[in-house]
């Protein structure tokens, strides 16, 4: 056995004190020296009392393993300088300083006493007062020299040199240069003597009440907008009048970063302590942004008012300051193209007159306007037009708003990005395109809209068209109305025109896609057990039809009225006595009977989840609570329907439209688009739709759309009341839809709507097959001209001919009669109303005595009628018609 592993023996009577001073080398029979008279540590301790027995000369078993330790520390070294805590003596395994570390040799001191020396166990990791004093001294010390080297580097804003935006530059698709807007410097610099005490009180009073008092920081908020940052959650600005300054000020660096906050807070500091009050205020209302591309107080007085920022009264002063929230929201214009339903004109109003009022109140509140001058302004101040650039003219303002639009709710790019510009945007817009588009709008508004000759028939008469390419989803062409800096809304975008009967190949594709329910099972199983549908099969074309559930029972109202569906002039399709017709010729005719009781067989809910598959939003729907959902009560764009008749054209496959290719700025490309494609329906289903659909223009209700060469498939709408009308066809390279309506767009008229357009433009009627089939005719021959003619595919045979009769019926009417567009019964201008009022007779669509209700459909002409609103009113004539024979929510809607 090795000599370090034998077990040393134990002194007589020495104890284990002993024993450890053996293990230390140490005699064990001596007595200790006096204190000091060695140079060993141990040697301060020792007493002894002269015989061989010596007494325990430490005060503990601590104590012996302390003075151990300090009397091997340095020969431990020496014999192991490359471990530690391993071995023999008092850092091996057997002595006391077992896996502590090293001691700091004898003499030497260590710059940070941590680990701490000489302690043991947790006291050993727990720093002293001094260290973390110290330590707390040098964080604060480099904090003070950080903030004073900060505060030293940053300057003052100057408004006049860093309150500039860029432009932001809009091409062509083929890469020209459309317009060059978004960023103009639209300020002029005033002093706070021009600026109404009024507009000073409407911020204070509203934004920052302290301001006077206050240093111009809001530390709770910096930590606020800190901490989101950090989480990667939204930024916040300034919540001081002082800190908005400044990032209004701090143009030339916009990123939204931990760093440039500080910046903000150095800058905000440096402002508070150099600038005055009144500097601060006027540089504040000089900077900020009020929308319509007006920076500064000058600017919006002038954009929203026509007027110096001198002659604004109170009431101009508090909607101004509103609009510092967000022209967005508050701009009473409205911003349709970003926000359709949140940002309107209407919720706008309502939005800015809300803040208006309060930032009234709280001016009189804090004392800075009297009640009498308050009570003045209980409504908001008349605005005038929002766009005052004559580059925006014509249609290129539509298309920047389209442009604007779509990066701001599908990138990351803001609408304060765009303000702020610098943006090189590569649309899809085809220049000839739009070109050829708008002169064939011009060219049928100048040969046959005059207001002058037919002022009560022929004013506030709208177009609005989209082209959209099947293989991509780019939008190529739009028309958004006469001139963008005259008529504010874009008609290609959100107009609240009914489809009417354009709805119906949805009808069509819905019954391809899941069949129609067996009447026999009930709701749960006849949901999974169906029957698709082939464009042969055949439903009744009777007008006055009593519409069925899927389960055959009658279907009634919430009056428990009983339905009766009209057609278009009151007119039965088919053989008698059941009038079956075929869906192609139900389709071709345009005959609503037939496709109200399919979309009733099919589920009005997979109709409308077919009509979303095909690119439509869910918002633009009507409610599926009523049978005339199938023939067009929903109110989607001409973008989304050109995009939506894309879907068939592409066989299927469905490709969001879009309007910017790519954006591309000072860091190079911050965006591209990346076409994705999704199967909205089997090519089968989609192929199938779109031969049915070209029977309409081969020989039904849509022939005017003809064009030289060229298959193509379409269908045409009107609606109730004659209150819109649509073409919507489509080519294997491009789909489009024109839209015609009559709506009074002057915005200071309260509770307006659409007006009907029977004797509009010479005509009896207003359909799908005259004005905007021929604009579609007229564009499409000019767009498609240098592009090769092309055939759509041949449809494969596709689902069950349900309904199937003996002997089958023919249709009634003559090839000379379904050819024709041309309306036959004449409607007058005398008629009732299409909005009727309760009467003693059933209602809306006319009850007889035996408690059934009529649909009802436009009289005369190609396209029935469907009603603007989903709320049903009661009335009709003795014969149970609805009056003037225009159909309500449940009338009808042929093409």
């Amino acid at each position: 056995m090795s000599e370090h592993r034998r077990k040393p023996p134990q002194p007589q009577g020495g104890g284990r004190a002993a024993a450890r001073r053996g293990q230390s080398g140490l005699p064990t029979g001596r007595r200790a020296a006096p204190r000091g008279a060695t140079g060993s540590p141990s040697d301060s301790y020792g007493s002894g009392s002269g015989s061989g027995a010596e007494e325990r000369p430490y005060g503990g078993r601590a104590e012996a393993r302390r003075a151990a330790q300090r009397s091997a520390g340095g020969r431990r070294r020496a014999a192991d300088p490359g471990r530690s805590g391993r071995g023999a003596g008092p850092g091996g395994p057997n002595g006391p300083g077992r896996g502590r570390g090293r001691s700091a040799p004898p003499g030497r001191t260590r710059l940070v006493d941590y680990p701490r020396a000489g302690k043991y166990g947790w006291r050993r990791w727990v720093p002293s007062w001094k260290l973390v004093s110290g330590l707390c001294i040098g964080f604060f010390g480099s904090l003070v020299a950080v903030a004073g080297i900060g505060y030293a580097m940053v300057g003052i804003p100057d408004i006049q040199k860093t309150a500039e935006a860029q432009n932001n530059v809009f091409y062509w698709s083929d890469g020209s240069e459309m317009v060059s807007t978004g960023g103009e410097t639209n300020r002029q610099i005033v002093n706070l003597s021009q600026i109404p005490k009024a507009m000073q009180y409407a911020v204070i009073s509203q934004e920052n009440k302290t301001f006077y008092t206050d240093n111009g920081i809001d530390l709770k908020g910096i930590g606020r907008a800190v901490f989101n940052m950090a989480r990667g959650g939204e930024t916040q600005g300034g919540s001081t009048i002082t800190q908005q300054y400044v990032k209004n000020a701090m143009l030339n660096d916009q990123s939204q970063t931990v760093s440039r906050k500080f910046q903000e807070i150095f800058v905000s500091i440096k402002v508070g302590a150099k600038l005055s009050k009144d500097e601060i205020m006027a540089g504040y209302l000089n900077s900020a942004y009020y929308g319509r591309g007006a920076y500064g107080i000058q600017a919006a007085a002038r954009a929203y008012f026509n007027k110096d920022a001198v002659d604004l009264n109170e009431g101009e002063c508090a909607f101004l300051a509103a609009t510092l929230k967000g022209a967005t929201y508050y701009d009473p214009a409205g911003s349709p193209s970003i926000d359709p339903v949140g940002a309107s004109a209407e919720a706008n109003k309502r939005r800015a007159k809300i803040q208006m009022q309060d930032t009234l109140d709280k001016m009189v509140e804090y004392g800075h306007l009297d009640a009498a001058t308050r009570a003045k302004y209980t409504d908001l101040p008349n605005t005038q037009s929002p766009r005052s650039n004559a580059a925006l003219s014509g249609q290129v303002g539509y298309l920047v708003d389209l442009a604007k639009a779509y990066l701001v709710n599908n990138t990351k790019i803001t609408e304060d990005d765009l303000q702020k510009g610098g943006y090189s945007i590569y649309t899809t817009f085809d220049k000839k395109k739009v070109k050829e588009l708008e002169d064939s709008v011009k060219k049928v508004q100048k040969a046959n809209i005059d207001s002058k000759k037919r002022p009560e028939t022929d004013t506030h008469v709208q177009f609005g068209g989209a082209s959209v390419e099947p293989k991509t989803g780019a939008i190529k062409a739009i028309y958004g109305g006469e001139d963008a800096t005259k008529h504010f809304t874009n008609n290609a975008d959100v107009t609240g025109a009914q489809v009417g009967s354009t709805f119906k190949p949805f009808v069509l594709a819905a019954a391809m896609t899941w069949g129609v329910r067996d009447p026999d099972l009930g709701p749960t199983q006849a949901q999974d057990e169906r029957t698709q549908v082939s464009p042969k099969s055949l439903f009744s074309g009777k007008n006055k039809l009593k519409i069925k559930d899927y389960s055959g029972e009658v279907w009634k109202n919430e009056k428990g009225k009983e339905w009766l569906q009209v057609n278009d002039g009151d007119q039965s399709y088919g053989t008698p006595p059941n009038y079956q017709i075929d869906l192609r010729e139900a389709m071709r005719e345009s005959v609503n009977s037939a496709f109200v009781q399919l979309g009733m067989d099919v589920g009005l809910d997979k109709v409308k989840e077919a009509s979303m598959n095909a690119g439509l939003k869910e918002d633009s729907l009507a409610g599926t609570n009523y049978p005339t959902f199938s023939i067009g009560t929903s109110d989607p764009s001409a973008i989304r329907m050109a995009g939506a008749y894309a879907t068939f054209a592409a066989s299927g496959k469905q490709r969001e439209p879009f309007s910017v290719e790519k954006v591309t700025s000072k860091d190079g490309t911050i965006f591209t688009h990346e076409t994705q494609t999704k199967e909205a329906f089997t090519k089968d289903v989609a192929d199938n739709v779109t031969d049915v659909l070209k029977t309409v223009v081969d020989k039904g209700t849509g022939t005017s759309a003809q064009l030289t060469g060229r298959d193509v498939a379409g269908k045409t709408g009107t609606t109730d009341g004659n209150k819109s009308a649509w073409f919507v066809g489509y080519t294997p390279q491009l789909s489009t839809s024109i839209t015609m309506f009559r709506y009074d767009d002057d915005e200071t008229k309260k509770n307006r709507e659409f007006l009907k357009m029977f004797g509009t433009g010479g005509q009896e009627k207003i359909h799908g097959a005259s004005f905007p089939a021929e604009i579609w005719h007229d564009y499409m021959e000019q767009a498609l001209k240098d592009q090769p003619p092309m055939d759509f595919p041949t449809p494969k045979p596709i689902g069950e001919v349900v309904n199937e009769p003996t002997p089958t019926p023919t249709p009634t009417i003559t090839e000379t009669q379904e050819e024709s567009p041309t309306p036959t019964p004449t409607p007058s201008e005398s008629l009732p109303s299409p909005t009727p009022t309760e009467s003693e007779n059933c209602g809306f669509f006319g009850c007889e005595d035996g408690g059934t209700e009529n649909g009802g459909a436009d009289s005369g002409g190609t396209d029935g009628g469907v009603t603007p609103s989903p709320t049903p009113t009661d009335t009709g004539d003795e014969n149970g018609n609805q009056g003037n024979g225009n159909g309500g929510l449940f009338g009808g809607s042929t093409g």
